[in-house]
């Protein structure tokens, strides 16, 4: 969690992070807790791509069809990530991973639907800690682009 306080500091970020009371590693669990829709909660999700780590930033009311994604960006190869290897390019566990805050640069690809909510919630680096942000500054936090992920 440091890492991603002192990565959205340096971004200029101010919105704080927030502490859940129990663990949220679902978006239903993170939307429950927060009041909010389950759409509004942005999952941070690793895939694989030849051994090359992909972040998904994905809405929480949709799954991610890999094939299409996969088409879409060119890629050959998509598969969810294993847990050790999203801890080894993130520094972070399933479940808790957030969109900033790894070892180094990893591309990625924002659900644009996210835009759809004025504000979303995103992991912190641990599966019960969470912060506000948009769509735009997914985008901008990341290096990311906007692509249909379902």
């Amino acid at each position: 969690m440091e890492r991603v306080k002192e990565h959205l500091a340096a971004a200029g970020v101010t919105a704080p992070i927030t502490v859940l009371e129990s663990t949220a590693k679902t978006a239903v669990l993170a939307a429950e807790q927060l009041g909010v829709p389950v759409g509004a909660i942005a999952n941070s999700l690793i895939f694989d791509s030849s051994g090359t780590p992909l972040l998904v930033l994905t809405s929480g009311a949709h799954r991610v069809d890999t094939t299409a994604l996969a088409q879409r960006l060119g890629i050959a190869d998509l598969r969810r990530a294993t847990p050790d290897f999203v801890r080894t390019h993130t520094g972070q566990a399933i479940g808790g991973v957030s969109p900033v805050g790894h070892p180094g640069p990893i591309p990625t690809v924002v659900d644009p639907t996210l835009a759809d909510f004025e504000q979303v919630w995103v992991a912190a680096g641990h599966p019960s800690t969470v912060f506000p942000t948009t769509c735009a500054e997914l985008v901008r936090l990341t290096g990311g682009r906007l692509v249909d992920v379902t």
